[in-house]
Formats: C-alpha cells, sequence, structure tokens
C-alpha cells in the first residue's frame, strides 16, 4: 500500500505559516471552548501515523527535534551537510526523493514545512492528505503558505475538530 503525504500544519485566518520574523508563538487557540467538538485531534495519534518528516533547512534550524526523535526526518536543502543519525540531508528534487519514499514501506509521511518547501509539492500536486488549523488571529503580514500559480485541486472534507476556538480540518484529494 502506498504510504500517504500529509501537509499537516496551522495557518492564520489570512493564510500565513508564520510572521515576518519567521515566528509562530502566536499558534494556539482563543481559550473559547464553548464551540469544542467532542472529538479531538490527537497530535501524538497523528505523530504514530507517521514514521517519516520532511522538512526545509530553516524549519529543521528552528524547530527543537526532541519531538521527533523516533522518526527519520528528511530536510531539503540546497547545502552540503553530512547526514546525522536519523537525519537525512537532501539536496536533489525533493518532490521526486519523497515520492520513491512513497512506494517503500512504512507508515505515512508528513509534510511538514516551510512554505518554500510546501510550495513544491503543491505544484506538483501530489499531497494525499491537507490537515490544517486556522488560528484565530490575522497577522496582516509573513510568510504566506500558498504561493500562488497553484494548480487546481479538488478537495473533499474528511474530518473536521474544534479545541479551543482553533478548527482542524482534514482533506483529501478528489
Amino acid at each position: 500500500m502506498k504510504r500517504k503525504i500529509i501537509l499537516n500544519l496551522a495557518i492564520s485566518l489570512d493564510g500565513y505559516i508564520a510572521d515576518m520574523d519567521g515566528n509562530y508563538e502566536w499558534i494556539k487557540g482563543d481559550s473559547q471552548t464553548k464551540l469544542d467538538t467532542e472529538k479531538d485531534f490527537s497530535f501524538p495519534e497523528f505523530m504514530n501515523q507517521v514514521d517519516t518528516i520532511i522538512m526545509g533547512r530553516k524549519s529543521f534550524e528552528d524547530c527543537p527535534m526532541e519531538a521527533f526523535a523516533n522518526h527519520k526526518i528528511i530536510v531539503a536543502t540546497s547545502q552540503d551537510k553530512k547526514n546525522e543519525v536519523n537525519i537525512e540531508f537532501i539536496n536533489t528534487d525533493i518532490v521526486a526523493f519523497v515520492q520513491d519514499l512513497q512506494n517503500r514501506e512504512g507508515k505515512d509521511i508528513w509534510l511538514f514545512g516551510g512554505s518554500a518547501l510546501t510550495a513544491d509539492f503543491i505544484q506538483a500536486n501530489v499531497i494525499d492528505e491537507y490537515i490544517i488549523g486556522i488560528v484565530p488571529i490575522i497577522l496582516g503580514d509573513g510568510i504566506r503558505l500558498f504561493k500562488g500559480n497553484n494548480p487546481t485541486i479538488p478537495l473533499q472534507l474528511e474530518d473536521y475538530t474544534v479545541k479551543e476556538g482553533l478548527p482542524i480540518f482534514t482533506y483529501t484529494r478528489r
């Protein structure tokens, strides 16, 4: 069975994944629980569903790796870096590399970020599932998730949860 490529991240209401400085401390709900769904998105369950995490160099440098210790990390970079125990640096066509991974044995693949990396996968229309949390904030400026000039990709809503004002939607390609 082919492994899924899953984009899972949070965006501001106006479509940013980070502020202009690359910060993401604003990613949180509004603490209101009156609209919470009975079911909640379980990050630990999601982490158990994937065994490989794809990220760009900047995301790799900005993210604490302790949470990903039991996962294979693939970092897309133009730099020539030496691989580490569970970290592999790729400076070739990352989309083709990940598509090859899809056909190998394993769990699903998490497309973590950043925006340049995700843009390549969106342009290639190879993302199987989009899990998008919409943070109740308008940033006004920052790093956009969707860069533009994307193909039309029809999606189907598969699931949603709301926790403390933060809805999380799960879409699959139709």
